[in-house]
Parts: structure tokens; C-alpha cells; sequence
């Protein structure tokens, strides 16, 4: 199994073409499937990097940078998994259908018209006559999407206007796949987020006791990433059903979050948001943990998001209830609710946080984990002389962030940025070219001389 599949398991959102012109739909919606075709690769599960799709396509097709091709393969055969969305389009602004992946990836090798890579999908086609023409020319205008296959998961107001074609809340709970949870606690947790022993002690601490928690720090120290672990080590297993994560924008609103009312036929309907649902069955199953995950938690109004509820989610006003103002209900948040907040302290145009949002959960700083235990181990299963020199040039560069009087220590290059590879896929010079050096260029917009002495260094260690 892929590691993203073994680690990442909080569902994905996808953008599906099944086939030229959508010639495959009736099939896909018909037998439960998802199909992709280039039967010259045979299986792709067999593929254990990208660049060996790379250089399989180069040999059947003869064509060079097939990039957007070799993605698709990959993630259909490795990424994809079960309980992740697929919405299913023809051309760049037709939506035909949402699916619900049921199961793994498979290689039908009889298959006779080339489609052999499938994946099991209970699909719902989309009635166009029950979405209102504003809606529809709305999603027509921004979608505009022409791949193959494409992961929209972080695009997070696409992914909510595709939800919003649907009666998401209505369909059928068979739709939802039976997960295999395996326990997952301290040990586990530290076997994949690279932070000591202490701080994993210090932060589960800090989440137990203020049930609501900010994990803050530079660009790529792996917030994200570790958010969803400690989430895991809470609940004791990796079960994704109880755990739910959203991005707040400054467009986010409280309809969006709690409930409002939404077009529906010739109306309005109201609709309960995402952190109202995730509460009512948290509230339902009390003697297990949940946890809700906010990214980019600074971003969002709080008050215009929360509302009345923000107040509900202190520590000790947990089981205190409150008249919602949309409905004839009281609400409140379930003592079992935990909250993580991510934060990058990078971001320049948020450097004064609420003091409500500060007085309400406890902050802890992630911090570039380049000296870990964790990461020593990974540096060292990859036997690569040329990894190590870049990591001893990255943490140089960090000291001389850290001095920055215009940037600080919160502005540290984090080791997600060399995470994920293997030996036989490293790709160490694209790292350096297309992701750190455009970051120094956005730190030292105003010091081009410091950003050519750095990028240089950097070139240098991958050469």
C-alpha cells in the first residue's frame, strides 16, 4: 500500500473525465465503476515511483513530459482510496455525477476495450433540472477543469460549490465504506511525525486539558500532517469517521459553518453547516472521542464564522446550550469535541491574532524538526550524500532566517519541504528551484542579492 494511503486517511476530492467526451459515464454509473484507460502500462499498481511511469510512457507513447498523465496513473493506482469523492465532469464545464470510492484499486487484464484500471465507485447522477440556472451557470464559470483526473481537496470553495449540486446530507449512510481503524497512539504517532518525545507528551497535554488547541509554525514543519496524527493518537485509533477537517477563508460564513439557508428549487432550504453535524454526532456516540481540525484558522472572521457558538466552545462551557437563531433549537458542543487550529506564523498579513481565538485554546509552536530522531532515521535510509548536503545547507539557511530582524524564528524553512522520497525518487534540484528559492524571493523581496547568494548555495548542494 502507498504510504498516503496508509497515512492520509481523511478523504480526498476529485475532478474525474471518464473517457473522450465522457463516452465511459454510462458504463462508470452503471457497473460502480471508475475507469482509466493506457492499457500499454498494463497494471498500475506495479508501478513503485513516478519516474517508472515517467519512463513506461516514454517507451509506449514516445512522448516527453506526459506530467498531468503520469499524476493520473499514480493516484489512481496508489492515492485514490476508499471513501473518497469523485466528482465526474465532461469537458471543462459539465458536471454529470458524484461518487463515493468503495474499495481499492484493481486490474481488470481481460477487459477487451483497453479501460482495465478501475476503481468501485457508488455513483449519483446529477439531475440538472433540480439545480437552480444561478447555481449552475456558477459552477459552469469556475470549474474549468480538463484533466484526466485532478485532486481539488484543498480547493475548498470548488469542492463546496461541486457538494452544493448534490442533497449531500440526505444520501444513503451505505455510501460511507467501512474503514479497518488500527490502533494508533504515542509510538505510532512518533514513527511518523518527526518531534521528540517531550513535545508529543507537552502537546497531547495541552490538548486534553484546554480541548481546543493551535498548532502554529514556519512553512513546511508539517502542521497539517501532524494535526491529523495527534488527532489519531487522541481517539486511540485511525478512524477518519470521527475526524473532520475544513480551511477557513475570509469568504467562510456561519451558514457555511453552522447552518443557513441555501437556494433549493424555486426557494431557499436551510442547511446545517459542517461543524453542526460533526457535533450532533459527536453528541450521539459520547463515549468516544472526535476531532475537528480548522487550517488556516487565522484567516476566517471568527465572529462571523462561530457566531453565538464561539463561546460554546470554551472548556468549561462544553454541554452548555443555546438557542440557535436560524431554527427552533438549543445547541451546544459535546465535551467529546476537540479542536485543532493551524496557523503559519509566516504569514505577514495576519501577525495580530483575535484575542478571543487566543483566550480559548492553548498555542503551540511546531519547530523544523531536522535534528529529530524520526528524521535522522529517514535521512539515513536514504543513503544519499547529496540529500545530506542539502539538509546542512537548509539548516544554515534557518540560522540565518532565525537572525533576521525582519523575519524571526517563525519564518524557518520546515522539513516537509524534503519529506516523501525514496531512493529512486528524489527530484532534489526541482525541490530547490521551484519551492524554496521562490520562498526566499517572497522573505528578501526587497534584498535581491541575499536571495541570489542563498538560491546559488542551494543549487550548489544538489549539483
Amino acid at each position: 500500500m502507498n504510504i498516503e494511503d496508509a497515512d492520509n486517511m481523511m478523504p480526498r476530492y476529485w475532478v474525474y473525465h471518464p473517457g473522450e467526451q465522457a463516452g465511459k459515464w454510462k458504463e462508470c454509473l452503471e457497473r460502480g465503476l471508475m475507469l482509466l484507460g493506457w492499457p500499454e502500462l498494463g497494471d498500475f499498481s506495479r508501478y513503485v515511483s513516478k519516474s517508472d511511469i515517467e519512463e513506461a510512457l516514454r517507451k509506449a507513447y514516445g512522448k516527453p513530459n506526459m506530467y498531468n498523465t503520469r499524476k493520473a496513473i499514480w493516484d489512481m493506482g496508489h492515492v485514490i482510496k476508499p471513501g473518497d469523492v469523485v466528482f465526474a465532469c465532461k469537458g471543462r464545464n459539465t458536471i454529470l455525477g458524484r461518487g463515493i470510492v468503495q474499495d481499492g484499486y484493481h486490474y481488470d487484464e481481460h477487459d477487451p476495450d483497453g479501460y482495465r484500471n478501475r476503481r468501485p465507485v457508488k455513483w449519483t447522477a446529477l439531475d440538472p433540472g433540480k439545480v437552480p440556472d444561478e447555481q449552475w451557470s456558477e459552477v459552469r464559470d469556475s470549474l474549468y477543469i480538463n484533466k484526466t483526473l485532478t485532486d481539488i481537496s484543498y480547493d475548498h470553495e470548488r469542492v463546496s460549490m461541486l457538494d452544493g449540486l448534490f442533497d449531500v446530507e440526505s444520501m444513503d449512510d451505505d455510501d460511507t465504506p467501512v474503514y479497518d481503524c488500527p490502533e494508533y497512539g504515542r509510538e505510532e504517532f512518533l514513527n511518523d511525525v518527526y518531534m521528540s518525545d517531550t513535545d508529543y507528551e507537552r502537546v497531547t497535554a495541552l490538548l486534553k486539558r484546554k480541548k481546543n488547541l493551535i498548532l502554529q509554525g514556519a512553512p513546511g514543519v508539517g502542521k497539517t500532517y501532524a494535526a491529523k496524527r495527534l488527532a489519531y493518537a487522541l481517539l486511540g485509533s485511525k478512524d477518519p469517521t470521527r475526524v473532520q477537517m475544513v480551511q477557513f477563508h475570509q469568504s467562510y460564513s456561519y451558514e457555511d459553518f453552522i447552518m443557513g439557508y441555501r437556494p433549493s428549487g424555486d426557494g431557499f432550504e436551510l442547511k446545517h453547516g459542517v461543524f453542526y453535524r460533526f457535533c450532533k454526532q459527536a453528541e450521539a456516540d459520547d463515549e468516544r472521542d472526535y476531532c475537528f481540525i480548522i487550517d488556516e484558522i487565522n484567516r476566517g472572521n471568527l465572529s462571523r464564522i462561530f457566531g453565538e457558538t464561539f463561546m460554546l466552545i470554551e472548556q468549561d462551557k462544553r454541554g452548555m446550550r443555546l438557542q440557535l437563531p436560524y431554527a427552533d433549537e438549543s445547541f451546544g458542543v459535546p465535551a467529546n469535541v476537540y479542536i485543532i487550529g493551524l496557523m503559519n506564523t509566516a504569514d505577514r498579513s495576519l501577525a495580530m491574532i483575535d484575542y478571543a481565538l487566543r483566550r480559548r485554546f492553548a498555542f503551540f509552536t511546531m519547530e523544523p524538526g531536522f535534528d529529530t530522531d524520526g528524521f535522522r532515521q529517514y535521512r539515513k535510509g536514504l543513503e544519499s550524500p547529496t540529500f545530506d548536503g542539502l539538509v546542512g545547507t537548509v539548516k544554515e539557511l534557518n540560522d540565518d532566517i532565525a537572525r533576521d530582524a525582519s523575519l524571526g524564528p517563525g519564518f524557518r524553512i520546515g522539513h516537509s519541504f524534503l519529506c516523501g522520497l525514496t531512493k529512486d525518487d528524489m527530484d532534489l534540484d526541482l525541490i530547490v528551484e521551484y519551492e524554496l528559492v521562490p520562498l526566499l524571493e517572497e522573505y528578501w523581496f526587497d534584498d535581491r542579492g541575499k536571495v541570489d547568494r542563498w538560491a546559488e548555495r542551494l543549487r550548489k548542494a544538489v549539483r
